[in-house]
């Protein structure tokens, strides 16, 4: 069997309770600093408050972050696509590809924290509805990204003769996020160039990943073509006392040996892209000078 080539990336703290932005953009520096061959990539999530804690809006700070280390490339994970019209998130994620050379892979899925809805006025609809924005959004994400001009008229998003100047050259990989087995797979399937599970165990990705392969089959796409992608947290020391666990979510836990089995096991099983939540620097450095090694 022929493994899949491993590849890293961190998912950045979008916040930190108690601490304030300097503060948490020093933890996120120094969490890349530290990051070796291997590591390809930085991410942010997309979401606007957790009450009066300094929260990093997802778009502003990956422009940021592309200039400040050119050496990665930068993602979503995700964006909501309620939060910004579609049409205007094609024009500025391609020029950000144009800007930073092709470094850009957009990871966008329906939206759920109903509390930002709410506080910034967006409109909130049942999931089934979020679920068909997401398609529609996808739709003039595409359209606007390969016509001049493009036009989409779709049952919530629409555009009309715009022109998305210049087009994304390479073309920009749209990751979609999540596991629901009816809707959200059958998206992933119908448009993803990337998928991302995460916080679960190899053989409940593997479940999931063998309803998408269903979903692919139906629609005649290969499912080979799409880039699997895991994101779970991190915690990884020799000392065992240090490993931290935690009981309703899957972390990436335990000793180098440990570690490397499991992410072994994900690979094993088409994975090609781990992203992790940092903990702590400590763990973040053992792994980068005692796991990574085994993958690149």
């Amino acid at each position: 069997m022929i493994l899949a080539a491993a590849e890293f990336g961190i998912m950045l703290r979008q916040n930190d309770p108690g601490h304030t932005l300097h503060e948490l953009m020093d933890f996120n520096r120094r969490c890349i600093e530290e990051l070796k061959a291997g590591f390809t990539t930085l991410w942010l999530e997309d979401h606007l408050q957790v009450s009066e804690t300094d929260e990093l809006e997802c778009l502003t700070t990956l422009s940021y972050l592309a200039a400040q280390y050119p050496q990665f490339k930068i993602g979503s994970l995700v964006l909501s696509q309620s939060y910004r019209n579609p049409a205007l998130l094609a024009k500025m994620a391609a020029n950000l590809q144009a800007l930073t050379g092709g470094r850009l892979i957009l990871g966008i899925g329906a939206g759920w924290k109903e509390d930002e809805y709410k506080a910034y006025n967006f409109p909130f609809p049942p999931v089934k509805t979020r679920m068909e924005e997401l398609e529609d959004a996808i739709r003039v994400l595409r359209t606007m990204w390969t016509v001049q001009p493009a036009t989409y008229e779709g049952s919530h998003y629409q555009a009309h003769e715009a022109y998305c100047a210049p087009r994304p050259d390479p073309a920009i990989p749209l990751l979609v996020g999540g596991g629901g087995e009816q809707r959200t797979l059958a998206i992933v399937a119908r448009h993803a160039d990337w998928w991302n599970f995460n916080s679960c165990t190899v053989e409940e990705y593997e479940r999931k990943l063998g309803i998408l392969r269903q979903h692919c089959e139906r629609i005649g796409r290969d499912a080979s073509e799409i880039t699997l992608s895991y994101l779970s947290t991190l915690s990884v020391s020799d000392d065992l006392a240090k490993v931290k666990r935690n009981p309703n979510k899957h972390f990436i836990a335990g000793n180098t040996e440990e570690v490397i089995r499991e992410l072994e096991q994900f690979r094993a099983i088409g994975v090609s892209h781990f992203m992790f939540r940092i903990l702590d620097v400590e763990s973040l450095q053992h792994f980068v000078a005692r796991v990574v090694p085994h993958f690149v």
